[in-house]
């Protein structure tokens, strides 16, 4: 990084979009630093495979340049045979068609049969492991590990983060709130208008190998099972072809359920391998052999349960600017998995506001005004889309005057 008489733009969190938006800025000679709370980037599992808009593809492309997008390109994998979910019944393992189903007459109005592909007519997709490990490629040296960001404060000429421990950090140009739905950053810019509710929906992420997915063959697929009281629990896999006949290689699942299917023990958001697949196994203990194996040969450290958020439905919230704090990705538009949107809605955020500051060359007076007016926007639309998604999908039901449940 170019040494620069300028302070470093301060970013909370070291997810995807933290770490895209540190790219832009490594690739612009912009000085900057990355706090986050976590000891590593192995601290915890990584979470499902995300599959990725037109949008979030232009996103990453427009900041990883001609040098660097074509290896991100490669590492992809790429699904073709579908322009949108191929549905099994997870009891009889035969495919259903889901097109005819007529949504219940008080459900939200949502957007229509999703549209999978998003480049060269391949539905793409990638693991958080991978991607979070390419994008931190050449910014090791301005990540901070261990550093849980609390909040900030303004100083005359710039702002400080503040520390779990109550220690601060240099003083920066700026700070970017990008430390996920639970962001101190996102609370006090906001002063409490960005809100993120639990939907009651939640969801299992597991992994297992290949073989296991042989006789499902390539796709999108969402296994569904009607078959509960409580409610409906379905699963989503990307089967590629590229990949199948490789042992080494494993292919993840997100088994999602409508509000009460999917009980763990204190209702623990955090709950993570033998546990997390002890509730997918119990889930999926009747389904039926074609799409049995995926449960029973789950390789369970890498199981993980969560709580489904989304933020406000009407959208992005409007605060008074400060010139000097910002937020990006969850930390300011938590989205249900519905569509993978939330993490390409994150990447428009990181390319965005990394271009505007290249064109400045930093910070400068109206960048944050400039990049929240044109955020709230998409974001909006985003969180509108995704929520619609989930009215159907996960049978949740938020508004304004639900009480929000995320701090």
């Amino acid at each position: 990084m170019a040494a620069q008489n300028r302070k470093p733009v301060l970013i909370a969190g070291a997810g995807l979009a933290s770490l895209l938006l540190a790219r832009s800025l490594l690739r612009s000679s912009i000085p900057f630093l990355v706090f986050e709370r976590d000891q590593s980037i192995l601290f915890r599992a990584q979470g499902y495979r995300l599959r990725l808009s037109s949008e979030g593809l232009d996103a990453i492309e427009s900041v990883l340049g001609p040098e660097e997008f074509p290896r991100f390109w490669d590492k992809c994998g790429k699904t073709g045979g579908a322009k949108g979910f191929a549905a099994v019944d997870a009891l009889t393992g035969q495919e259903v068609d889901e097109s005819t189903k007529k949504p219940s007459e008080d459900a939200p109005k949502g957007p229509g049969r999703e549209i999978l592909s998003s480049r060269d007519g391949k539905t793409v997709g990638i693991s958080r492991g991978d991607m979070r490990a390419l994008f931190l490629e050449g910014c090791e040296p301005y990540v901070r590990w261990g550093h849980h960001v609390a909040g900030y404060e303004l100083t005359s000429d710039g702002v400080r983060a503040i520390f779990k421990d109550g220690t601060k950090s240099v003083e920066g140009d700026m700070l970017v709130g990008g430390e996920g739905i639970y962001s101190k950053v996102a609370k006090q810019v906001s002063n409490g208008k960005i809100k993120t509710y639990d939907t009651g929906a939640r969801g299992i992420h597991g992994q297992a190998p290949t073989a296991a997915f042989k006789e499902l063959g390539e796709g999108v697929w969402r296994l569904v099972d009607n078959s509960k009281p409580q409610g409906r629990v379905f699963t989503i896999t990307n089967v590629r072809p590229g990949d199948m006949d490789d042992p080494d290689v494993q292919f993840g699942w997100t088994m999602g359920g409508q509000p009460g299917v999917i009980q763990p023990p204190n209702d623990d958001f955090a709950i993570i391998g033998k546990p997390a697949a002890d509730m997918a196994k119990a889930l999926t203990a009747h389904w039926h052999p074609r799409v049995k194996p995926l449960f029973d040969q789950m390789n369970e450290s890498e199981a993980a349960f969560w709580k489904i958020t989304c933020s406000t439905p009407s959208g992005v919230p409007v605060w008074p600017n400060d010139p000097r704090v910002t937020v990006i990705g969850d930390a300011v538009h938590s989205m249900t998995p519905a569509g993978g949107i939330g993490a390409n809605t994150a990447f428009r955020d990181s390319a965005l506001l990394g271009g505007l500051l290249a064109a400045e060359g930093g910070w400068k007076e109206g960048v944050t005004a400039t990049y929240e007016k044109e955020m709230r926007v998409y974001g909006s639309e985003a969180v509108k889309m995704s929520y619609g998604m989930a009215t159907s999908q996960f049978g949740v039901t938020i508004n304004e005057n639900s009480s929000p449940t995320v701090g």
